[in-house]
C-alpha cells in the first residue's frame, strides 16, 4: 500500500481508524511515512483546525495548514482537487516529456512509441481524478502536432486522424 486515505465522522472515530492501521502496519513491519501524513478536517465543508492526532509516543499526525495540499495518488488535494494547477502541472510534464523524446536520435516509429509510452500515460493517469474539456485536450494534442512538425516528424497537412 502506498497511499491510504481514511474517512471518519469525529476525532475519535479517526484515532481509531489510524490505531488499526498502525497495529496491520506493525505486525507486517510496514512503517508509517509520517513526514508525508496530514489530517485533514471539515467542518460544513469548510477546513477547520482541530489540532495535530497522537497515536501514541512516537507517533504524532501533523494538521494540514489552510494554505496547505497534500498529495494523494500523485494530485495536490486540500479541501478539494486543485483541478486548474493540477492541469498545468500536467501539461507542461506532458510537453517536457514530449521535447525530450523529440531531441532523441531514435527513430520515427521509436519516437512515438516513447511518446505513447512515456508522455501520454502522464496525461491518462489523470482521466479519472481531473475534470477534463474536450478543448483542453485538443490543445494538448495540437501542441503535440506543432512539437511534431517542429521536429520533422509530421507534415503540416497530413491526416490528423491516423495520428
Amino acid at each position: 500500500m502506498d497511499d491510504l486515505k481514511l474517512y471518519s465522522k469525529n476525532e475519535q472515530e479517526q484515532v481509531g481508524e489510524l490505531k488499526i492501521v498502525k497495529q496491520f502496519s506493525d505486525d507486517i513491519g510496514m512503517e508509517f511515512g509520517l513526514e508525508k501524513c496530514a489530517k485533514a478536517s471539515f467542518m460544513k465543508g469548510k477546513l477547520a483546525s482541530t489540532g495535530n492526532i497522537v497515536i501514541d509516543v512516537d507517533t504524532e499526525i501533523q494538521e494540514l495548514d489552510q494554505e496547505g495540499v497534500y498529495k494523494y495518488l500523485g494530485v495536490d488535494e486540500s479541501d478539494g482537487i486543485q483541478h486548474s494547477k493540477m492541469k498545468e502541472k500536467i501539461r507542461k510534464e506532458y510537453n517536457r516529456r514530449v521535447r525530450l523524446i523529440l531531441r532523441t536520435e531514435l527513430n520515427g516509429r521509436n519516437k512515438i512509441e516513447a511518446i505513447n509510452s512515456l508522455a501520454v500515460p502522464v496525461v491518462q493517469y489523470s482521466f479519472g481524478i481531473i475534470d477534463w474539456k474536450i478543448s483542453e485536450l485538443k490543445k494538448i494534442d495540437t501542441k503535440t502536432r506543432k512539437l511534431l512538425n517542429i521536429h520533422k516528424m509530421l507534415h503540416p497537412k497530413a491526416d490528423v486522424e491516423r495520428l
